[in-house]
């Protein structure tokens, strides 16, 4: 990892680096960048290089655009797939205003913000996300197809499972650029497949996400495929999400203790229907919910697959709650803050959680799901709980709500 400009400046000199890429998210999680010759990063590190927020979704107007990206020097990554003559490589930005001050839409300082909170309060938080993908099939032309890779189903292996090897490529560029994977598997899906990342900081995590989706999606191109996330591409599969395991739990300690993971859950219970329109920003998004495991009501339970929030039989420094209701068209800074922020309520406000429901909420009687809240169900729901939640307007710019809000 480096961490001061000098240390990024040798690293340029010592390995051939030609290109920079500065990269950010707009609002909505969508990865965007910027190219400069390596001769010109000292002048990034320094004095941030402008762009037009005007042309980006939700960022500003023609009358007040210019903003400036300064690289987070610890977030230095070469990009594998280009030549190693003239290297490129990526760094995550800042984004402030001309004078200097942090630009009020940057999701990755939210996060920051909130992830100082956490530990300003005596926590450790470490967080990882499973995100499945589709592989499709390319036209002749390049252009993605509605045919999947494959016809396998859950873990399955080759010849059945066709996007082994693809797996693998992907695993080892993420390697390469520095982020552990744990596992790799076929999903439930034809063409579904899954990599799950190790665990990490808050911040990192989501930097992680953003990186995953481009080299899942770079690598699939490079085999003549096309990677889609999003949450309900075949209407009579296993939809795509993004399961968010997250651990809390005071610093020094290991795991989360059994009080605390009580309240950190209820807290997420409480608030989860009012910030549900940032973890699923989809109308596809809710054609998801509801089949195929992916949850549909305000519950949770150990182990139970069928449940909002799960508690996975692992301890130590494995120990963690499952979110399992977002998927992966979210952008994972918003998702990330929200949820502990939730999270943070329910510790503060001593919330302790509902009983547990031990059953499977998909075979359970109208009787009993009757009696239980449920997630909303369409975008247009979702927006209007986030658009009257004090919770949610308490942490995200007005701006942020109303670009969700008028998205639609």
């Amino acid at each position: 990892m480096y961490r001061t400009e000098s240390e990024v400046l040798d690293f340029v000199r010592e390995n051939d680096v030609k290109f920079v890429r500065l990269a950010f998210c707009d609002i909505f999680g969508v990865q965007k960048n910027i190219s400069i010759l390596a001769s010109e990063l000292k002048r990034a590190l320094e004095m941030g290089i402008s762009f037009d927020a005007s042309a980006i979704e939700g960022f500003g107007t023609a009358e007040k655009s210019d903003l400036y990206l300064f690289p987070d020097t610890s977030t230095l990554s070469i990009l594998p797939w280009r030549p190693a003559h003239g290297r490129v490589i990526r760094f995550f930005c800042d984004i402030r205003h001309p004078d200097g001050s942090d630009f009020e839409l940057d999701c990755r300082k939210l996060l920051k913000r909130t992830a100082a909170k956490v530990r300003d309060e005596g926590y450790s938080c470490r967080i990882g996300s499973e995100c499945e993908f589709y592989l499709f099939k390319t036209g002749e032309k390049g252009e993605p197809t509605s045919e999947p890779l494959d016809s396998g189903s859950y873990m399955d292996t080759a010849p059945t499972d066709k996007g082994e090897n693809v797996r693998r490529e992907i695993c080892l560029t993420l390697e390469e650029m520095g982020i552990s994977v744990e596992s790799s598997h076929h999903e439930q899906g034809p063409g579904q497949n899954e990599i799950d990342i190790k665990y990490s900081d808050p911040v990192s995590s989501a930097d992680n996400v953003i990186t995953y989706k481009f080299v899942v999606r770079t690598i699939a191109e490079r085999n003549g495929l096309y990677a889609s996330f999003y949450p309900k591409p075949l209407k009579n599969c296993a939809g795509s999400g993004m399961h968010i395991n997250m651990s809390l739990s005071k610093i020094g300690a290991c795991g989360m203790d059994k009080e605390l993971e009580g309240s950190f859950v209820a807290g997420i219970l409480e608030h989860i229907e009012e910030i549900t329109a940032f973890l699923n920003p989809t109308h596809e998004s809710y054609e998801r919910l509801g089949v195929f495991k992916a949850p549909k009501y305000v519950t949770w339970s150990p182990e139970n697959r069928s449940q909002l929030v799960r508690i996975p039989a692992a301890t130590g420094e494995y120990s963690r709650i499952e979110v399992r209701s977002p998927d992966c068209m979210a952008n994972p800074y918003i998702a990330y803050t929200l949820l502990l922020e939730a999270g943070l309520d329910g510790i503060k406000r001593g919330l302790v959680p509902p009983e547990p429901l031990q059953i499977n909420l998909y075979t359970a009687p109208e009787s009993l799901l009757s009696e239980l809240k449920k997630l909303p169900e369409s975008l247009s729901e979702a927006l209007a709980l986030a658009e009257k939640s004090e919770f949610v307007r308490s942490i995200l710019n007005r701006k942020i709500i109303d670009a969700y809000k008028y998205r639609i």
